[in-house]
């Protein structure tokens, strides 16, 4: 009867695995020509889309190991403990996602290392970490590392990417823009440092804080990644 010939059918299976293997994670989608991208390539490619010549962010950890010389990069290590000023109850579960999810503990990376065998100090902002804003630590850290460039007489090399102040921390978050402001005038005044900042974000309004001291403009491009302002001073004026 047609009922048992129903009955008899084999059903496919749910769970049945394909012999087609789709690796997971492999890919990555240019947000400027729409092009999918093997991770690889890109990665090989210093971050750059081979189609369209795009920009891709960059991991702090990723950067220092480009910019910096092997082996050479050590981070300044202040201890300091972001702070919940608001008491607000999501902040630190918002923190430890972000860290556990990034693999860095806050927004910036700061240290000295040698770039082609000259040591400098270096600052590296991450807007994957949320969006690079400038909290109590992240303004401490940047203005850290101003001090110690004019205390060691090192060039200073900052990629900014901040998002501005962190709202989670309230008030405390808009005192770190004077800090680093302040900061950056001694090292104005200094007057034997060269200070350079690569803006790595299209808010350039909120990077202006930490690239404001300047003389010339290198060059400006429609990616992420561009040489915001440099500022030399030399003893032998050239």
């Amino acid at each position: 009867m047609i009922v048992d010939k129903i009955k008899k059918r084999n059903l496919p299976e749910k769970n049945k695995k394909t012999e087609i293997d789709i690796p997971v994670g492999k890919w990555a989608k240019c947000t400027e020509c729409k092009e999918i991208i093997y991770k690889e390539s890109l990665r090989d490619n210093l971050s750059v889309c081979p189609n369209c010549g795009h920009y891709f962010r960059m991991h702090i950890n990723k950067r220092i190991e480009l910019v910096i010389d092997k082996g050479t990069y050590e981070r300044f290590d202040l201890n300091i403990e972001t702070s919940n000023p608001l008491e607000l109850e999501d902040y630190p579960q918002k923190l430890k996602t972000l860290r556990e999810k990034t693999g860095i503990e806050e927004a910036v990376s700061a240290g000295t290392g040698k770039i082609n065998g000259k040591e400098v100090v270096i600052c590296v902002m991450d807007s994957g970490f949320l969006m690079g804003s400038m909290g109590v630590v992240v303004g401490e850290k940047i203005t850290y590392a101003i001090e110690e460039a004019i205390k060691r007489k090192l060039p200073l090399v900052i990629f900014a990417a901040s998002g501005g102040a962190r709202m989670q921390e309230g008030i405390i978050s808009l005192m770190q823009m004077a800090k680093t402001t302040a900061a950056l005038t001694k090292l104005d005044k200094a007057r034997t440092i060269i200070y350079i900042c690569f803006n790595r974000s299209n808010l350039w309004w909120s990077n202006s804080i930490i690239c404001k001291f300047r003389r010339h403009s290198i060059s400006r491009t429609r990616s992420n990644d561009r040489i915001c302002w440099t500022k030399s001073y030399r003893t032998d004026n050239r």
